[in-house]
């Protein structure tokens, strides 16, 4: 089994964990907010920001000199000590760092483009900067790669962890990822026609798209028995459509079995299901379909992306850090919000939390599906004997 020995975030809700786990509580998200100066229609939007002030680059990483890996760096400090302890435990060789963006440095790019910026590297908006980044400033020589599936791209970065230490290939990963706010997705998702004109609401009747948020998250993944543990994960691709999902959500429920699979339960055994719940039309229709397929309407069920935004590739940790955050600290479950717009009661019934209540079961399912189909999903459970 592979297990959680640390981990820290930081998004809308708040700027670590604390803060964020009394705005989870209260679902009060600081951070969301309406914005103008992003679409390029001229027209206002609503994202999730952080408004933590930032730690700097250093100098000597000024090609790395990203509001991305600031963010990587913010929630890096909540962790660092657990984090040294591994490396001064096993060696430089033997820590893995494997991270997911689907933006990287590309804002940066834009800001130089726009000639807003003096000091320009290409190798900014490359989507492998952020882990090229952190094995270079924690002088560290195990495999470091990030991976870039859109908005499953920092789950595949907790399964791809799990698996270089199952393979022995080391001991210790350090995982995760981070998207900061860019107009290109931003006015991406607009000219789709999947970006919200309010905070979205997922779920609702009047749901109209995404809002798109920005973060970070790293959880360190170890062989040594810890309380909080990655029990399975699933990941799948059916490649139905460039941006839409399966209708019948055949490749999400495949992710979902074989998570169950990996961890040794059944669909009864989950305590809540952190929803992808983007509040587009066709992911909460899909979604919802699934899980009253799978789980029936018993399991308890939210999406979190009306405190935090869509964080893109970083959706995927920000949510099992969200879960971990949950199991670790005993949360109460957060409730989905039909405070402004009403429940769609045409999906197929799930269990959606309509108050929030106290998790029942220690087990987390967290789901994360992507453009082209691709899907995934991380079970997270409370260790109570470690």
């Amino acid at each position: 089994m592979i297990y959680i020995s640390a981990f820290g975030m930081l998004n809308a809700l708040g700027n670590n964990n604390q803060q964020i786990a009394a705005n989870l509580i209260s679902g009060i998200a600081p951070g969301m907010r309406e914005h103008e100066g992003w679409l390029t229609s001229g027209k206002r939007c609503w994202l999730g920001a952080v408004e933590a002030r930032l730690p700097a680059i250093p100098a000597a990483f000024a090609a790395h000199d990203t509001r991305n890996n600031q963010l990587l760096l913010a929630a890096l400090a909540q962790i660092r000590p657990a984090l040294d302890a591994a490396v001064a435990k096993y060696g430089v060789d033997r820590v893995a760092i494997v991270l997911g963006t689907s933006t990287s440095g590309v804002d940066e790019g834009d800001q130089q483009i726009r000639g807003d910026r003096q000091r320009y590297h290409y190798q900014m908006q490359e989507l492998g900067d952020p882990s090229r980044f952190l094995a270079q400033y924690l002088q560290l020589n195990g495999p470091a790669y990030t991976i870039s599936t859109a908005c499953s791209s920092s789950a595949r970065a907790l399964i791809s962890g799990e698996r270089l230490i199952a393979a022995g290939l080391a001991d210790v990963a350090l995982v995760g990822g981070a998207d900061s706010l860019s107009r290109m997705p931003v006015n991406g998702f607009a000219s789709l026609e999947s970006l919200s004109e309010r905070r979205c609401v997922p779920f609702s009747r009047e749901r109209d798209g995404i809002s798109v948020g920005e973060g970070a998250a790293l959880m360190l993944l170890t062989r040594e028995p810890q309380p909080l543990a990655l029990l399975g994960a699933g990941e799948s691709s059916d490649a139905w459509h460039m941006s839409a999902p399966h209708p019948e959500g055949e490749g999400a429920e495949r992710a979902m079995r074989m998570a169950l699979q990996q961890a040794g339960l059944a669909p009864q055994d989950i305590g809540y299901i952190n929803l992808h719940g983007t509040a587009t039309p066709l992911n909460d229709q899909m979604e919802a379909l699934v899980i009253h397929r799978l789980f029936g309407s018993d399991v308890p069920c939210s999406s979190t992306k009306h405190l935090t935004g869509h964080t893109l590739g970083a959706a995927g940790v920000c949510e099992a850090a969200l879960s971990a955050l949950i199991l670790s600290e005993n949360l109460p479950l957060p409730a989905q919000d039909f405070s402004v717009a009403a429940r769609d009661e045409s999906l197929a019934e799930c269990g959606l939390l309509l108050h929030s209540q106290p998790l029942a079961r220690p087990i987390i399912a967290s789901n994360s599906f992507a453009f082209g189909g691709n899907n995934t999903c991380l079970i997270l459970g409370r260790c109570d004997d470690n």
